[in-house]
């Protein structure tokens, strides 16, 4: 299967993926298996990827989302404030995780080791549950130069001047505000990656005001984004402008916010659906709290969270 995943090149090959994931976990895992119930869907009718049942993403919290009685060789934490819950994603194979990342990696900016790779982010240490912080540690080493920086500044723009290489600067919103307020540097031959997250150091903006506070102090044409969460194995990039693509086993489709099992049409706002196929042995049929557009092309944008105020009339989520 793993085989199959990373060989999706067709929306035909996506979609029989899709369906056998779906069988089996339906199946097996429990909490999707009883939420199916809950919704009177009878798996075997489904017979189209699109009409698959979305998981809510909060049952991450209250639920362990996993297949099988193998025990896990990891399980990602979201990262939350204080008295807020994190969600938990018990991850069978991390050998499946690092390939889904670093093949996402490939797809999109090409081998890492062309790359220095430097990160504005707590370390592994000091954020063992965070698949971001793993995900950027191994990807350092495939890079072999860069490394965790979170609050060292100066020795982060001393390092990067005398790399020679290409570099990606991958950071939390917070941590390259800081930078661009209190250095200003100017970053020749570098990529500037924001992760996302105020995490409550700095107030919340507009995405288009914050990257052209950073293209500004950093003398940028551009700023990247990197989409993931501790729910997905699998991560979507945008090379600027908010507009996201995807790896071609990773999918994103918008519903309606008050209806979540009603799909919109292409362009339309709505709440985000993610069918990721890397999701292999917990669910790979979510159903997040973002909000945004799906394009015709498959591309999407973020435009902040779901909120109660998005929400009228009667929300079928299950609490």
């Amino acid at each position: 299967m793993t085989d199959d995943l990373f060989r999706i090149r067709t929306t035909e090959e996506f979609d029989a993926v899709a369906m056998a994931t779906f069988r089996r976990q339906a199946a097996e895992c429990v909490p999707y298996c009883e939420y199916l119930e809950l919704l009177g869907v009878d798996a075997s009718q489904i017979a189209r990827a699109e009409d698959i049942p979305a998981l809510p993403i909060e049952l991450f919290k209250t639920h362990d989302i996993y297949c099988g009685d193998t025990e896990p060789e990891a399980v990602f934490t979201s990262s939350a404030t204080t008295g807020m819950t994190s969600s938990r994603h018990p991850m069978r194979s991390l050998a499946l995780y690092e390939e889904a990342f670093r093949n996402s990696f490939r797809t999109f900016y090409g081998e890492p080791n062309r790359w220095s790779l430097y990160a504005l982010l707590p370390n592994y240490l000091r954020r063992k549950g965070s698949s971001l912080v793993y995900m950027a540690d191994r990807l350092i080493a495939d890079c072999g130069s860069g490394g965790f920086y979170l609050d060292n500044y100066e020795t982060l723009l001393a390092d990067m001047a005398a790399d020679p290489k290409p570099k990606i600067l991958l950071g939390v919103s917070y941590a390259l505000w800081d930078l661009a307020e209190r250095y200003a540097p100017e970053l020749r031959d570098t990529v500037v990656m924001e992760t996302g997250g105020m995490k409550g150091y700095r107030e919340e903006i507009a995405k288009e005001e914050f990257h052209r506070i950073l293209c500004d102090a950093f003398k940028v044409d551009t700023i990247h984004s990197e989409y993931g969460m501790a729910e997905l194995t699998s991560q979507a990039y945008s090379a600027g402008g908010n507009r996201f693509r995807c790896p071609p086993w990773m999918r994103v489709v918008a519903r309606d916010i008050n209806d979540p099992f009603a799909l919109l049409p292409a362009g339309v706002r709505g709440g985000l659906n993610i069918i990721d196929l890397a999701n292999r042995w917990s669910c790979a049929f979510i159903q997040t709290e973002d909000a945004g557009r799906v394009f015709a092309d498959g591309s999407f944008e973020i435009d902040g969270r779901i909120t109660g105020a998005d929400i009228r009339g009667c929300n079928l989520l299950v609490q």
